[in-house]
């Protein structure tokens, strides 16, 4: 009789959990499509509002209630960015210290990685634990002491008073090195069984087998470096050194009010090229991301 009573209970529970599923199914994509909604609201609401004041004139910019179309679009506001402050300077600066920065460090994340998962020495454990520490030490907590031993260097509005202190590279280490792990070992023994070097498993097996995940690392330095404001703001005091978010910053108080029509502008033009960039590699990007994800 108990027997009997534990298979109808289980019976029971078994119809229970699948009248639950058949039920939560809908409800659960229901609730995702509108969490992606709302997703795309939040990002997707503030870019349309900065590209939609760039062109809208003054007076509609401060208008009550808010205006989500202009009256009367124009292009004053990005004629006032272009000329109202030295454009030019802080886009080449943003150019020259985003490429050195970047590439100085991809080529370290890469090699440093390819070192922690490929090479054997004593430590390696010790280096990469202090490696991961220091992804936990936000880069706000050591800006006063850089900026006092880049003071005393005499390195400010100097482009290695910027770059310099910017070049650690934590995460990239940490992203290469999981994905040089993944490499299937039989490949690596192989290659130095054909007597590949350390130079030539790193650029003729590892790196091609790593492109998605190479690809991905290097968008999101150039989009971290392009944007970064706080170390170039203390670094630099005019446009000698400083970057385009910089720029906007000096545009924003030019006449000693705020202008948003130009600052609006700016900005759409600083996002240009990192847009540009994204579209261009997103594809490679998202499979660098999710590269590990459908690995059984």
């Amino acid at each position: 009789m108990s027997t009997m009573t534990r298979r109808i209970r289980s019976r029971r529970s078994e119809v229970h959990n699948a009248e639950a599923m058949s039920h939560s199914g809908p409800a659960l994509k229901t609730f995702g499509y509108l969490a992606m909604i709302v997703t795309v609201l939040i990002v997707a609401v503030p870019l349309f509002w900065i590209v939609v004041t760039s062109f809208k004139e003054r007076p509609d910019i401060f208008t009550q209630p808010a205006q989500w179309w202009p009256r009367h679009a124009t292009t004053d506001g990005y004629h006032n960015a272009l000329f109202g402050i030295p454009f030019g300077d802080y886009l080449r600066n943003s150019l020259i210290i985003t490429g050195i920065l970047s590439t100085t460090k991809i080529i370290l994340g890469v090699i440093s990685a390819y070192a922690l998962s490929l090479l054997r020495f004593p430590g390696r454990n010790l280096v990469f634990i202090v490696v991961i520490a220091a992804l936990m030490v936000p880069n706000q907590i050591t800006v006063i002491s850089n900026y006092a031993l880049v003071s005393q260097l005499g390195w400010r509005n100097t482009y290695q008073g910027i770059i310099i202190p910017l070049a650690g590279v934590a995460f990239g280490t940490f992203l290469m090195r999981n994905q040089f792990l993944s490499i299937p070992t039989e490949i690596i023994e192989a290659a130095r069984l054909d007597g590949a070097g350390p130079l030539k498993l790193l650029w003729r097996v590892a790196l091609p087998m790593s492109w998605p995940t190479l690809v991905a690392f290097s968008i999101i330095t150039v989009v971290n470096e392009w944007n970064e404001y706080l170390w170039p703001f203390l670094m630099s005091d005019d446009s000698r050194t400083g970057t385009l978010p910089i720029g906007l910053t000096f545009l924003q108080t030019n006449d000693g009010i705020t202008n948003w029509g130009p600052v609006m502008a700016a900005t759409v033009l600083a996002m240009l090229p990192v847009l540009v960039v994204f579209l261009v590699l997103q594809r490679h990007m998202i499979k660098g991301l999710t590269a590990g994800a459908v690995k059984g």
